[in-house]
């Protein structure tokens, strides 16, 4: 149980950490840099451990094709861009809208059954983002139907990085392993970033004047690399051997929790009232989407 703590405090620092980098950043042509380093240490790992360059076939290019664009490339574009006026806790619980993504698309698009329990609890967790997202700060800017640019930007995000992880199973099914597919993803996805960033941001791309601002900038970019592309989906997948995928998605509902109290001590962000009032609702939300998850799944 220790590990599960572990492993979701970590996922929650990388909010934190993702919002300090930028500090010394610009959020493209950061995830350009951040990927294309990734990517290539994974890509580097299946070449010379695995010799899973052997088992890559060509027509399997178009569901590759969507792992670079909407699991790397628009996912985490759009989160770092919404960064620079969000804070990282909001982000991460909105980030928790996952689950009824996923459940609200695989209802719709590949016929999963869905009863009224968990029609409740999706209703019931859709409900509990409202709070939150009513009340912007000042710091988003203007809004469009009480949602911020910054917050509609990470809604899309959040669309994307579902859709990334439905693509991602079916490569696995097809035999491509995790981290074979991230690397791939990561690679060619940082690479369209970097493009992206000459063309639509203003340089300088890095702020860091001072060699204790360079020392920052590398420290962050080192430990989001090691924390979120490798230590992150290694430590889920050990834990996939011991516990359900249902218990270990309804355990990562503490990440907002651990993300709030990082970003209060190391960002000062304060949270409003209505971040807990969320938090309180969602939880209702997934304790009964998941209940029925739990009676037909071994924990």
């Amino acid at each position: 149980m220790l590990l599960i703590i572990l492993l979701y405090m970590l996922l929650a620092s990388t909010f934190t950490i993702a919002k300090a980098v930028l500090l010394y950043a610009q959020p493209v042509f950061f995830i350009g840099i951040r990927m294309i380093l990734g990517g290539g240490l994974l890509l580097c790992y299946t070449y010379f451990f695995r010799n899973e360059w052997l088992k890559f076939t060509q027509k399997h290019w178009p569901l590759f094709l969507q792992i670079i664009i909407f699991h790397i490339y628009l996912a985490y574009t759009l989160e770092f861009v919404a960064l620079k006026t969000i804070s990282s806790a909001k982000a991460c619980l909105l980030y928790n809208l996952s689950p009824f993504i996923t459940a609200l698309f695989a209802y719709l698009f590949y016929a999963e059954h869905m009863n009224k329990k968990k029609c409740l609890g999706l209703i019931v967790g859709f409900i509990g983002f409202i709070p939150i997202l009513m009340s912007t700060a000042p710091a988003e800017g203007v809004t469009l139907f009480y949602l911020s640019w910054s917050e509609i930007l990470l809604l899309f995000s959040v669309i994307c990085a579902v859709q990334g992880w439905m693509v991602m199973k079916r490569l696995s099914q097809l035999g491509y392993s995790p981290i074979f597919i991230n690397g791939t993803g990561m690679l060619l996805g940082g690479i369209l970033a970097l493009i992206t960033a000459f063309f639509c941001e203003l340089p300088p791309y890095i702020f860091a004047t001072t060699g204790s601002e360079w020392l920052l900038f590398v420290l962050y970019t080192a430990s989001l690399i090691l924390i979120a592309n490798i230590i992150f989906y290694n430590l889920y997948g050990y834990l996939l051997h011991y516990y359900s995928a249902t218990f270990l998605a309804f355990a990562g509902f503490t990440s907002p929790l651990f993300a709030a109290l990082y970003g209060q001590l190391f960002l000062g962000e304060r949270q409003p009232i209505w971040f807990f009032v969320s938090v309180f609702i969602i939880f209702l939300g997934l304790f009964l989407f998941y209940q029925e998850e739990l009676k037909s799944k071994k924990i």
